[in-house]
């Protein structure tokens, strides 16, 4: 439950960072969940293969379904992952932004119908 509303969040935060600089919301909405499930993912993956080395017969009886120190630890390094490229996109956009002439010069002389 916690996960959906990690997604949720996670969703709003890069499409309130799109909207701001003018890109298409749900791409990087899209790239936020992504993002969120690829940490996800690689750290379950990694747990899974730590505890399969360490301990094989550990495995059978591994229940994820509650709320554990293993869960937690998924989700804290999942929101770093998604704040550090939330924050990577962000300097990039500044970037780009300085870079490139202001959009409102290029609107002058243009004539709206």
């Amino acid at each position: 439950m916690i996960g959906i509303f990690i997604l949720i969040a996670a969703y709003r935060y890069y499409a309130s960072l799109a909207e701001r600089f003018g890109k298409t919301k749900w791409h990087y909405g899209l790239l936020a969940l992504g993002v969120y499930l690829g940490a996800q993912l690689i750290f379950g993956f990694s747990y899974g293969f730590y505890k399969g080395i360490t301990d094989p017969s550990s495995l059978d009886n591994i229940n994820y379904t509650g709320f554990s120190l293993v869960n937690l630890i998924g989700w804290l390094i999942a929101l770093g992952t998604v704040y550090g490229i939330y924050k990577l996109l962000e300097n990039k956009f500044i970037k780009e932004q300085i870079n490139k002439p202001s959009y409102e010069i290029e609107e002058i002389g243009k004539k709206e119908f």
